[in-house]
């Protein structure tokens, strides 16, 4: 007669401080893919749209650009989150209030650019003449916020790369930096491209990839403060 024992796996807790950390951090994952799918569904549906014309702020304009609006403020709002989730996930050190101050510029950046449209221009919407057209007030104001916003998630990729590095973690170093790079260049390409359809298309490699490496860190993150065992 055999005995056997069964072993309980030890209950895994998950302390108040943790879970909201991790709460936190979930919205950073989900925030870009969000944006992304909403923005590419009205892009590939919208009447006179071009992606390798159209930059995606203009679909806040038009009967339907209540959509774009508020993907851009909820947007936001989950990258603040995740600005959040940063600064506990990376405690402690100088670079974590840094890194969420900059990530969270970011996110304010995009309520921005959602309440101060981008004016019409290109054909978009339909019935628009085409050509640069004129530049409004807002139009100026959403220009502003991108810029310091993009400025700010660029300055926190090369941060954050600068801290995995010093930590030895060769290639999230890497990939950040390599991330604030191509970013870089393609605001770059967006900002003097006049419109070009190289440049407009490269922005839109470029807002993939920093919302591609957004979501990878806050998910690392996310598994790496992981709840305890009891």
């Amino acid at each position: 007669m055999t005995q056997q024992t069964t072993q309980t796996a030890a209950p895994v807790t998950c302390d108040p401080r943790t879970s909201v950390t991790r709460s936190l951090l979930g919205y950073g994952v989900v925030a870009g893919p969000v944006y992304v799918v909403v923005s590419l569904a009205q892009a590939l549906t919208r009447d006179g749209f071009d992606l390798a014309r159209h930059q995606w702020s203009m679909l806040a304009n038009g009967d339907l650009g209540w959509i774009q609006i508020a993907n851009l403020i909820l947007a936001g709002l989950t990258t603040i989150a995740c600005a959040a989730g940063l600064r506990r996930a990376l405690t402690p050190g100088r670079s974590a209030i840094w890194i969420s101050r900059l990530v969270g510029a970011y996110g304010v950046s995009m309520i921005g650019a959602g309440i101060f449209r981008a004016d019409p221009a290109m054909g978009f919407p339909a019935g628009t003449p085409e050509g640069p057209g004129a530049i409004s007030w807002h139009g100026m104001l959403h220009f502003a916020c991108g810029a310091v916003g993009f400025l700010c998630v660029i300055a926190a990729c090369f941060l954050i790369g600068r801290r995995f590095s010093a930590e030895g973690r060769t290639g999230w170093a890497f990939s950040s930096r390599l991330t604030g790079v191509l970013f870089l260049a393609a605001f770059a390409a967006v900002a003097t491209g006049a419109g070009a359809v190289w440049a407009n298309l490269s922005f839109v490699a470029g807002i993939l990839i920093i919302w591609t490496w957004l979501s990878a860190l806050s998910l690392h993150l996310y598994r790496r403060t992981a709840p305890q065992h009891a």
